[in-house]
């Protein structure tokens, strides 16, 4: 059984890639500077671009997940507002950033109407502030 989520817990840390993958990579790029500084060689040249290109890669793997994850959770969203709100308040709260819309994603389809209202009428302005204001937290357990 999954620890339950609450706005203190939901935040997804991956530490094999946080601090393993990272590190590894940091390293190799430290690496091949250092061979940089005792000679002047297209090996050498090549494995600082390569260590490089590593690091890169890397940083737009999580990111590019990270993108498609809320692009899927605002589709999520767009078919959730347009079952538990009203058509013109969902149409509405469909054109949200995507941001506003993960936010809202934790909360129960009875506060939703409430929040999203909230959202719509300037009273929550931020996602942290409609994370906060979440009561009945519905957990994400498949976040990247």
């Amino acid at each position: 059984m999954q620890t339950p989520q609450t706005y203190q817990n939901h935040t997804r840390q991956v530490p094999r890639f946080f601090l393993v993958a990272s590190l590894i990579l940091t390293i190799n790029v430290l690496r091949a500077l250092y061979a940089l500084t005792h000679g002047l060689t297209l090996a050498v040249v090549w494995d600082v671009l390569v260590a490089f290109a590593m690091l890169v890669i890397a940083s737009y793997a999580r990111t590019f997940a990270l993108s498609v994850q809320d692009r899927v959770i605002r589709l999520e969203m767009r078919l959730r507002l347009t079952a538990v709100l009203p058509a013109d308040t969902a149409r509405r709260a469909a054109a949200l950033p995507v941001k506003m819309l993960v936010a809202l994603r934790f909360a129960s389809d009875q506060e939703l109407p409430a929040l999203v209202d909230d959202v719509l009428n300037g009273r929550l302005s931020t996602p942290k502030a409609v994370k906060q204001a979440v009561k009945d937290w519905q957990g994400d357990f498949l976040r990247a």
